[in-house]
């Protein structure tokens, strides 16, 4: 049992120190977005570009080229939480529109199926369209962090539900257990966002 438990731990330590940098500062990240801090996107750029490396090495390249648009995104939306109201001001908590929700139920779709059966062809990942779902879902739920969309945490949890047990099939064991508990912090997240909207329908309705 002992030998057991060290052995885990050491696969667990020993995996690249990359990926613990990276963990510590994804979760930074995400306590910030729950916080609606703008500062949660050069944290996430910067953590992004960690986990090119650590999803690379260990065969998950869907979700590799994922921080690429991660890090993409995350400019945009850096722009948008701080001019993308009216009147360029600071960009207010919103529900997400209806075509919103087909278009992302549209490009999860066609990702993982087009995606999938390309990784499944030409690399040697062993979860080709789990890898694809999951690059796919957490894309959309980016967008809708960077329109400051209330239910991008829905897509979170679905994304994050997923992750933990693929991640620790891959064995990278610190990043599984961040995901779980992004679980946590996406509860957290959509109840003080949900929150902030209704002051903010308070106010918009005296």
């Amino acid at each position: 049992m002992l030998h057991s438990l060290y052995e885990f731990w050491t696969a667990a330590v020993g995996n690249n120190p990359l990926e613990w940098v990276a963990v510590l500062t994804g979760f930074a990240c995400v306590w910030l977005v729950a916080r609606e801090s703008v500062w949660n996107f050069p944290i996430a750029i910067f953590s992004c570009s960690l986990y090119i490396q650590v999803y690379r090495h260990s065969g998950l390249y869907s979700d590799s080229l994922l921080q690429i648009m991660f890090i993409a995104l995350s400019l945009y939306g850096w722009y948008e939480w701080l001019y993308g109201g009216r009147g360029k001001t600071e960009l207010p908590v919103s529900k997400t529109r209806p075509w919103e929700w087909a278009a992302c139920a549209g490009f999860i779709g066609v990702f993982t199926a087009g995606f999938g059966y390309y990784l499944q062809l030409r690399t040697d990942t062993t979860v080709p369209y789990w890898d694809s779902f999951t690059t796919a879902g957490s894309l959309a739920a980016q967008y809708l962090i960077t329109r400051k969309r209330l239910e991008n945490w829905w897509l979170w949890i679905m994304v994050d539900i997923i992750y933990v047990p693929v991640l620790w099939h891959k064995h990278l064991y610190p990043t599984s257990a961040l995901y779980a508990l992004y679980l946590g912090l996406a509860t957290y997240g959509y109840i003080q966002w949900r929150r902030q909207l209704g002051k903010q329908e308070a106010v918009f309705n005296k």
